[in-house]
């Protein structure tokens, strides 16, 4: 219990100065834009009818005069007091902006997540026990050509079949168009959230199917297997006993290690559905230099991929009782 401790404090202390990287990675990259925020948020012709006190409030506002060093201090001050700031765009405090937005993207990416997981493995093992015949060329054809199509474009191609042509999924939104939100259901959220979180699913498919294919068939070729089988166990016993077993390992750390890529596919994807969710506000604050609302997604962002490694090697003791015995002795 102790060595546990003693290593999540080690891995939170990396992920404390991991964040502060990200975020001023992110300030730097976002302050080298070349979008004029005000342009960009009023509009050259709205500018041209203003006066020069107004524009000189609204470059206050925007931060245009203030030195870069200067406002991100100012904004690492106020996330250490717990103040992560004001969304420029929403006129809300950031907080308040991701709460909504998470909420609306959790059930999308978790979904997403379970199930690419899932299907992944049960497609890897069932592509090792059949390797070289129909079903290993079918998965292995069908994972190369999903990992090599744009999440945007497969978005694409589900909104026109089952939103266009076939009509029985809604073309976009997490909500009815023109209901209030007092009478809108979960029912309706739901079926506003099926494609969004089927192109999802299906992205992330093909990485984990191809590397649990793969160290099934390192597991399979190892001498114990070939003792077994020479002893004259059946194949599928052994697939189940000895061959899920070893492939834990690797499995959990592709599944946790995937949420990164859940993320960054769930921007492209709320973007095709204009899905309200965090990714299409990520969108927002880097194209309006929305500075605070930026730095709080990728913060959150970060967290949550940073997150997602340390449950995992948490986990490893739990799956596997050596690694936990190892942890004891040292």
């Amino acid at each position: 219990m102790k060595h546990r401790l003693a290593f999540a404090g080690k891995k939170l202390l990396r992920m404390a100065l991991l964040l502060l990287g990200v975020s001023l990675a992110a300030f730097l990259l976002l302050s080298a834009s070349p979008l004029d925020p005000l342009r960009t948020n009023v509009g050259q012709a709205a500018l041209g009818t203003m006066s020069q006190a107004q524009i000189a409030q609204l470059e206050d506002y925007w931060g245009v005069n203030t030195p870069p060093m200067e406002r991100y201090l100012h904004w690492l001050g106020g996330v250490l007091r717990g103040d992560w700031g004001t969304s420029l765009l929403y006129r809300q405090p950031v907080t308040a902006v991701i709460g909504q937005r998470l909420l609306a993207s959790l059930g999308l990416m978790v979904f997403a997540w379970l199930c690419s997981g899932a299907l992944g493995v049960l497609l890897g093992c069932v592509a090792g026990a059949f390797r070289g015949r129909l079903p290993d060329r079918l998965i292995r054809g069908w994972c190369l050509l999903l990992s090599s199509t744009p999440a945007f474009w497969l978005a694409i191609l589900l909104l026109m079949v089952f939103a266009v042509w076939l009509g029985w999924l809604p073309i976009g939104l997490s909500v009815p168009i023109g209901v209030a939100a007092e009478g809108v259901s979960w029912l309706d959220r739901l079926r506003h959230a099926v494609l969004p979180a089927l192109t999802l699913s299906i992205t992330g498919v093909s990485s984990i199917a191809l590397h649990t294919r793969a160290k099934l068939l390192e597991v399979l070729e190892q001498d114990y297997i070939l003792f077994a089988r020479a002893r004259g166990e059946r194949f599928f016993p052994i697939l189940l006993r000895h061959g899920l077993r070893n492939i834990a390992l690797p499995a959990l750390t592709l599944q946790f290690a995937s949420i990164g890529e859940i993320l960054g596919g769930s921007v492209l994807v709320e973007q095709v559905f204009s899905y309200p969710g965090l990714g299409q506000a990520a969108v927002n604050a880097g194209v309006g230099s929305d500075l605070p609302l930026l730095l709080g997604i990728t913060v959150l962002s970060a967290a949550l991929v940073f997150g997602g490694n340390l449950a995992a090697d948490l986990l490893y003791g739990v799956v596997d009782p050596r690694i936990r015995r190892g942890a004891a002795r040292s």
